[in-house]
């Protein structure tokens, strides 16, 4: 991969975009990971606002710190960048506190990871309104493309999404251009949505260069049957993914009336 030309690329076309659509800037979500610490760079180096959005809900204190230190950095080499923290930890919890209780906890752990996604989605779309930005994704090829793995209308819910033609190993090339501090580079990819250590892959049970190897073998027509051991555990993984989360990647599904019933 040309890195340098692709960087410069997509910093064109996020400026391009943005002054189209008659608007001053960015606002982004920045999360301590690879994949916010790279989108919020680019959306950086187009000269024009970038807003950098810290929206803890019982964050872990290593992606809390992570976060800082990339915003700060941002801050440093950037005059166009700026930070607004937001914790939404205090509205989560009343929120909750608002739902009707249930017997099992566990029934709606997952429920309530997606309603921390949507809940920083809702308060970035707060700021993009108040100041003219476009909220810029950070979603990657395959999460995005590949197996689904974000929250409809949470992390999913964006203006523009300037990395999601790259995979995940692409994106930490373009870290190490755009000199992203290396515990970033090296944190393992995770939602946080948990409040706790859970990886990416431990939830979805395959690494990303194992998701992309399942993504290139699909999209050359491979089945199942074509691979044995964990290749095969893997290509099934995906397949899984892919399936159960189409609903996320397709348009919205809409009821068409036939001509002579209108």
């Amino acid at each position: 991969m040309q890195t340098e030309k692709v960087i410069e690329h997509i910093v064109g076309w996020l400026k391009s975009y943005a002054e189209n659509a008659n608007c001053k800037g960015f606002v982004i979500g920045v999360s301590g990971g690879i994949d916010s610490a790279v989108t919020s760079t680019l959306c950086a180096k187009t000269g024009l606002d970038l807003l950098c959005l810290e929206m803890p809900i019982h964050q872990g204190k290593s992606q809390v710190t992570r976060a800082d230190k990339h915003i700060d950095w941002l801050m440093e080499n950037f005059p166009n960048v700026s930070r607004q923290p937001v914790d939404l930890t205090p509205v989560f919890d009343s929120l909750v506190d608002a739902f009707p209780k249930v017997q099992d906890e566990e029934e709606r752990l997952m429920s309530l990871a997606n309603t921390r996604a949507r809940l920083r989605m809702t308060t970035l779309y707060y700021f993009a309104a108040l100041k003219g930005y476009l909220v810029a994704g950070t979603g990657n090829k395959v999460e995005d493309f590949g197996v689904g793995f974000y929250t409809k209308y949470g992390d999913g819910g964006v203006d523009l999404s300037p990395i999601a033609d790259l995979v995940k190993t692409e994106v930490y090339e373009l870290g190490k251009v755009l000199g992203i501090h290396q515990d970033i580079m090296e944190a393992p990819p995770t939602d946080g949505l948990w409040g706790d250590s859970r990886t990416d892959e431990d939830q979805i049970g395959a690494s990303y260069p194992e998701l992309e190897w399942a993504m290139e073998m699909d999209d050359k027509g491979k089945t199942a049957a074509d691979f044995s051991g964990r290749e095969k555990e893997v290509f099934m993984i995906y397949k899984r993914y892919n399936t159960a989360n189409k609903h996320k990647m397709v348009p919205i599904p809409t009821c068409e009336i036939p001509s002579n019933l209108k």
